[in-house]
């Protein structure tokens, strides 16, 4: 486990681990404060295949979209990660090859595995990049992050976007039930 500093950004805690035995690598990211103020919705327009360089920390609870796919991976689904962005798709790819082994295989129907197999040649061409898109990550939590190549300045290809969570976003964050009024004065009672 380590604390790092993502400039910019803010400080996270690594936890990384890898089983000697068998060679199953695990690892994990969690935001190093608590939750946001505000949700952040981050968009990057791929424009050239440097973006897929870019350090990205999406947290467990980040929706990531890509619009021109109709795709949406939800919140929870692959946990919290820090990668590069080509290492979050190719974890994508892997999960949704993983999970879906039945619609690849022999098992599966006709049309399913036409789709699926052409859903991730697009993929793959995004990896690789070839093919220009925009990736949204969508957090409620505000604890996710996709690296300004152009930092302190603006970069022409991001946009981060600060918004008020909706009901629902704050029942599914735990936050709708905590209740901080005279929360100092209870706490001054209590010592």
């Amino acid at each position: 486990m380590k604390l790092v500093n993502i400039p910019h950004f803010k400080e996270v805690v690594i936890m990384a681990s890898h089983c000697e035995s068998c060679g199953d690598r695990s690892n994990e990211v969690k935001a190093g404060g608590g939750i946001e103020p505000q949700g952040t919705e981050i968009t990057l327009n791929i424009t050239d295949p440097i973006d897929l360089n870019r350090d990205v920390l999406k947290s467990e609870t980040c929706t990531l979209k890509i619009p021109s796919l109709e795709f949406e991976l939800c919140s929870g689904t692959l946990g919290g990660k820090f990668t590069t962005l080509e290492g979050l798709l190719t974890d994508v790819k892997g999960q949704l090859s993983q999970i879906n082994t039945f619609k690849l295989g022999d098992s599966s129907q006709p049309s399913d595995n036409v789709k699926m197999k052409e859903f991730l040649e697009k993929l793959d061409k995004i990896i690789s990049g070839q093919s220009n898109v925009s990736i949204i990550l969508d957090d409620p939590a505000g604890n996710s992050y996709l690296q300004n190549l152009y930092a302190p300045e603006q970069d022409p290809e991001l946009t981060v976007r600060r918004y008020t969570r909706t009901h629902e976003q704050m029942e599914e964050l735990g936050l709708d039930q905590i209740s901080t009024d005279n929360y100092q004065a209870n706490a001054a009672s209590i010592l």
